[in-house]
């Protein structure tokens, strides 16, 4: 009789239950190993601290959920999630307003993070192979003799209804999956099996959030939704209103360089009044807010780089923020935890070809490797931005990363007055198109006669 196979995974982060739904279908068993207790409705809880504030879906994110979870946009629908057009959206950006047009772009679903985690939660807890173990701390690695293969986790876990409870246990699997997030354990616990731990990469702009929950009710109901981004390194502070389920509405800001939004009413109201837009002031100045306002700092970018060492184990694989946190500000987060999961996939896939009996070998290097291809382009994206704070710290920019930058300014300044660049720079963004359809000479052409454009600006004042 053939042994049962089974996956780990540690965390039930939104990449670890987008992993969970992959390794369903190649497991016969598998474990979300959380250490917080799940809520059976939307609500926060202490792993996702950043829950509280906005989440937007890019649109190759929702293509990949709905091919993972199908009719999971309806149900989040069903739920309240407001379904927006892109159209309705009001972008201010580093330039000024961009231009009002009819983006070719799929409606955005907008949500609350907690609605969209008990959604897919729910869907996962439909297969009977996938397991929750909740209130349960990893506490290492366990291997083989040679210590050439991860063969599971040593985990701590608590009662629920009675946090003293506490019971030690060693799990075995075939594969163990780090989906911690930026809090990983595992280069200290490779370091403590004789393994070097990964270099790391991290640029902090010193970024810092805070947003709160208003009641969409009196002037909040004919109001559109607005996102107003920054433009370091003159303007660091931005802000963003986009309805949610409950007929609600999640009002944040953001301020670089150290600029961080208050958390108190009064100078919560006083950061809205002093961006370049009095659109969101205007909007929330006499709302009736539900919620404190919260703050969130924790926005540094930080690559861990297992794809460069030169010892790896088997059968240990690390994915989302464990391996590559982006800050958040850019949207990127969840969307790149459905392409992680997506590239999961694929290489199992590729690996049964391979060995049709079930063999692991040269998995975990490989999917690394092919992850640090994948998490390339926005990563370039964030630090790109990022490093144009003044007080930003961290590696600093190559050549080719600041023409990039340098370049990038021309093609926002471009979209300002011509539809056409904003359209290719929506689908970019969105990660529909490769960015390389910015650099073409259609587009191109018009990026850099924002020099010329620019001069003559310069000449007339």
């Amino acid at each position: 009789m053939q042994r049962e196979s089974h996956a780990i995974i540690i965390g039930g982060s939104l990449a670890g239950l987008l992993a969970c739904k992959v390794l369903a279908k190649h497991f016969d068993r598998v474990s979300i190993v959380e250490r917080d207790f799940f809520s059976e409705q939307p609500a926060p809880r202490p792993g996702i601290p950043q829950s509280r504030h906005l989440h937007i879906l890019l649109n190759r994110g929702k293509i990949i959920l709905e091919e993972l979870f199908p009719g999971l946009e309806n149900e989040l629908v069903a739920a309240g999630a407001p379904r927006l057009n892109p159209k309705s959206i009001g972008w201010f950006s580093p330039a000024g307003w961009a231009p009002q047009f009819s983006p070719d772009l799929n409606d955005l679903i907008m949500f609350s993070r907690d609605l969209l985690d008990l959604q897919i939660r729910r869907r996962l807890a439909e297969n009977t192979n996938v397991h929750f173990l909740e209130g349960g701390t990893v506490t290492g690695l366990l291997t083989n003799a040679s210590r050439a293969e991860v063969a599971g986790v040593s985990v701590r876990f608590r009662d629920r209804h009675n946090p003293a409870n506490i019971h030690a246990e060693n799990l075995y699997a075939d594969l163990v999956v780090d989906a911690s997030g930026k809090v990983s354990k595992t280069p200290q616990w490779l370091k403590s099996l004789g393994y070097e731990p990964p270099q790391e990469t991290a640029i902090n702009a010193f970024v810092g959030y805070a947003s709160r929950i208003y009641e969409g009710s009196g002037k909040l109901s004919d109001t559109a939704p607005v996102f107003v981004s920054t433009a370091p390194p003159f303007r660091t502070r931005g802000g963003a209103i986009f309805p949610i389920e409950g007929h609600r509405w999640l009002v944040g800001f953001a301020g670089g360089d150290r600029d961080y939004p208050p958390a108190d009413e009064a100078g919560f109201l006083e950061f809205a009044r002093s961006l370049p837009t009095p659109t969101i002031y205007d909007a929330i100045k006499e709302a009736e807010a539900i919620t404190p306002v919260y703050s969130y700092r924790g926005t540094e970018n930080r690559w861990r780089h297992y794809e460069s060492l030169a010892r790896y184990p088997e059968n240990l694989i690390i994915i989302g923020h464990a391996v590559c946190a982006f800050n958040p500000v850019y949207g990127q987060g969840m969307t790149v935890a459905a392409l992680d999961a997506q590239m999961l996939d694929k290489c199992l896939q590729k690996q049964r070809k391979r060995y049709p009996e079930g063999e692991l070998t040269g998995l975990a290097r490989q999917f690394q490797q092919k992850l640090a291809k994948l998490h390339t382009i926005p990563w370039t994206f964030a630090i790109s931005q990022d490093s144009r704070y003044r007080g930003s710290t961290g590696a600093k920019p190559n050549l080719g990363t600041r023409l990039i930058i340098e370049y990038m300014e021309l093609v926002l300044k471009a979209l300002v007055d011509d539809a056409k660049v904003c359209q290719a720079f929506l689908e970019v963004l969105h990660m529909i198109e490769s960015p390389a359809v910015l650099f073409h000479p259609s587009i191109a052409v018009k990026a850099i006669g924002q020099l010329v454009t620019g001069s003559q600006k310069a000449e007339l004042r």
